[in-house]
């Protein structure tokens, strides 16, 4: 089965298009999503969403929906699945906006999951080979190979992909505060040093 046919795919907003480019022109102000608000495995990483003002009111068609599935149209190729939390963001057309379609027995965290997969990124990297920039269009997304299991066994996948994000944020968490105490113990030994020394 492709992506495509589970899901509907559409790119977001060629914000060049509708900037103001003086403050008289403004007629809106929106948070807008970027890149560097998603880490390459998929995971927000970052709440400060910049601002970007409007030339016009823009349709609803552009801003993030809870189940929405945002992908990366370069290199890493990552995808994130909108949460309750992430919702009313402009995604700018560096992003395509996946929607799928529930009737088709696949959750979208899931899809989003399975998108962020080896194989998957693999894929993407090898017919885009050669190319200087290497970047995706909808058309490759939407024939992009998808693995459908049974709902419990996507639950289970979740679950289990919840528990690990969640050990790795805590790692991550754990070399911080050891990598503070390091700094802190070698600068006193350096201080205390010093203080011997005269």
């Amino acid at each position: 089965m492709q992506l495509g046919e589970i899901a509907e795919i559409k790119t977001g907003l060629v914000l060049s298009r509708k900037k103001a480019q003086i403050d008289l022109q403004a007629k809106a102000t929106y948070k807008l999503l970027t890149l560097k608000n998603i880490s390459d495995d998929g995971m927000f990483i970052n709440d400060e969403f910049e601002s970007f003002v409007s030339n016009d009111r823009l349709e609803q068609h552009y801003f993030t929906k809870k189940e929405d599935i945002l992908m990366r149209l370069n290199q890493p190729y990552t995808a994130v699945y909108i949460d309750q939390d992430h919702t009313g963001l402009l995604i700018p057309s560096y992003f395509v906006i996946i929607k799928v379609d529930q009737t088709k027995r696949v959750l979208p965290q899931y899809v989003a999951w399975y998108l962020n997969t080896i194989p998957i990124k693999k894929e993407l990297e090898r017919t885009h080979a050669g190319s200087r920039i290497p970047s995706t269009n909808q058309h490759a997304i939407r024939k992009l190979p998808i693995s459908i299991p049974p709902i419990s066994k996507q639950k289970i996948i979740m679950e289990l992909y919840r528990l690990h994000q969640k050990e790795k944020m805590l790692y991550k968490k754990l070399i911080k505060e050891k990598d503070s105490l390091f700094n802190e113990v070698t600068r006193q030994i350096l201080v205390d040093t010093n203080e011997e020394e005269r």
